[in-house]
């Protein structure tokens, strides 16, 4: 299994923005017994590349997969890949960005909305097009995308819960990017309980979606 199967297998890409280096492996813990083994750390995050360092290291063995978010231009994407980072996501279609991300052999993962967008991204190397924000066209614009676009493979970020999961994965997304509605911002016991919990619930909900 290739590295973005490995992604898109359960469906769900754990967006973690603002949590703090120590709650870091915990969370991946939780995270990975429920299923979800792909952690984007969002690059804003005080710390974000010793965050991703952190990950690479003490969770290799839970199979857990981690990436760098938010990243605009091609000098953070080096940065986070020098860290552990197999995959680079970002908000925009940056073309040196993808150019770092093939250079150094990780996933490029640029986020776009139209159609031109989407296709430039593709043309210049992308491995997954993230349609961003999702919630501002709903699942029938995936729908429509994937009629004229069915080679290019999409995954959708940006409000996305319980209530609309099932649905973009229906119309074609190959997988979610899910934030706070799968990892809230304060962490303690109950709260990586209820991560697992969470986790589990989306990767059966993809599951299901997709049969």
């Amino acid at each position: 299994m290739n590295l973005l199967e490995q992604i898109t297998e359960s469906g769900i890409v754990a967006v973690i923005r603002g949590s703090k280096p120590e709650n870091i492996v915990e969370i991946g813990k939780a995270l990975s017994e429920g299923g979800v083994k792909a952690l984007e750390i969002t690059v804003e995050t005080p710390r974000a590349m010793s965050i991703i360092e952190k990950v690479a290291t003490e969770l290799d063995n839970e199979d857990v997969i981690v990436g760098a978010g938010t990243v605009l231009d091609p000098e953070t994407a080096r940065a986070a890949i020098l860290s552990g980072a197999r995959f680079v996501f970002s908000p925009t279609v940056n073309v040196e960005t993808i150019k770092m991300s093939k250079r150094y052999g990780v996933l490029s993962i640029p986020g776009a909305l139209t159609p031109t967008e989407i296709l430039t991204a593709y043309e210049h190397g992308a491995d997954l097009i993230k349609v961003f924000p999702a919630n501002a066209v709903g699942p029938s614009y995936i729908k429509n995308i994937k009629g004229p676009l069915p080679h290019i493979p999409l995954m959708v970020t940006g409000g996305i819960d319980v209530t609309n999961a099932a649905e973009f994965i229906k119309a074609g997304a190959v997988g979610l990017g899910v934030g706070s509605t799968l990892v809230p911002t304060t962490i303690n016991e109950e709260s990586l309980l209820s991560i697992t919990d969470k986790a589990r619930e989306f990767v059966t909900m993809v599951k299901q979606a997709r049969e």
